[in-house]
């Protein structure tokens, strides 16, 4: 491999949260360095390194840190919950603080520390058809799709779909169906939910870009917005996603989750997409 390669060096963090996998690169003390070829290579989990989504991070104006998501086809991610909890747990052990704020696509998102878990506001969902966004104006309570599922943006499409139960549902047929419909101009993330009383919902998620997850914090914020639009669920809810459990509560100032984080390894680039 040839030490011309730009990637050569480049130093970045594994972390997930309930096995939703992050690559972590701190890009704070330059410029950007994450192209769609960078992600698309560390994204693959046979010749790079594999992660569900990519975050970079970059000095910002008006919070601690700013945060730019990837996904592992190249494209980019509006919002990822469980990585900016990544994230924040991870700076705030850097600074010795329990509280910072992030800004990404979706804006400034303020982040604590609980106990060993980790918390943050994903803000107020989206609920307008041209927001989320859809390709025209439609029911956002009922979509004109079979399910009828909910649409909620979270700084990024979610389409939910209430089930009798989650753990039936062909998650890769179904989600890859809904993924590229019409309606979705951006694509969208693919919930399917299943309601176990009005305080716990188990859910099962396919993201946009990725494929199935075993955890999507956005995708879960949503899912916590539709049960209660629907009427199906409370305000805060405990959730089971297939990789552990998150706590969502829908406030007034917006969406909190609440759940564990963990930093996996460190590691060093020896090769990139041009080698």
């Amino acid at each position: 491999m040839s030490a011309q390669n730009p990637y050569h060096g480049l130093a970045f963090m594994k972390m997930h949260g309930l096995g939703n996998d992050f690559v972590v690169i701190d890009s704070r003390d330059g410029d950007a360095v994450v192209t769609p070829e960078l992600a698309r290579f560390l994204g693959d989990r046979n010749r790079g390194v594999g992660f569900d989504q990519l975050a970079e991070l970059r000095p910002s104006d008006e919070g601690d840190v700013h945060l730019d998501f990837w996904n592992s086809d190249g494209s980019r991610a509006g919002a990822c919950g469980n990585a900016t909890r990544c994230a924040a747990s991870y700076l705030m052990g850097l600074n010795g603080t329990d509280h910072l704020v992030l800004t990404t696509a979706r804006g400034r998102l303020s982040a604590r520390r609980e106990g060993d878990l980790i918390s943050v506001n994903m803000g107020q969902p989206q609920r307008d058809w041209a927001e989320i966004p859809l390709s025209r104006p439609v029911d956002t309570d009922a979509l004109p799709l079979p399910g009828s599922p909910v649409a909620v943006g979270m700084g990024n499409p979610h389409a939910v779909f209430f089930v009798e139960d989650a753990e039936a549902v062909d998650v890769a047929a179904r989600g890859a169906a809904v993924e590229h419909d019409p309606l979705f101009p951006e694509a969208t993330n693919v919930e399917f939910a299943e309601i176990r009383a009005r305080d716990e919902i188990r859910m099962r998620v396919w993201e946009r870009g990725t494929g199935i997850t075993l955890a999507c914090g956005s995708g879960a914020c949503a899912t916590a917005v539709a049960a209660h639009v629907r009427g199906l669920a409370d305000r805060r809810v405990r959730m089971e996603v297939d990789g552990g459990w998150l706590t969502l509560d829908w406030r007034d100032d917006g969406v909190w989750m609440t759940g564990p984080t963990a930093h996996v390894f460190d590691g060093v680039l020896r090769t990139g997409p041009s080698a």
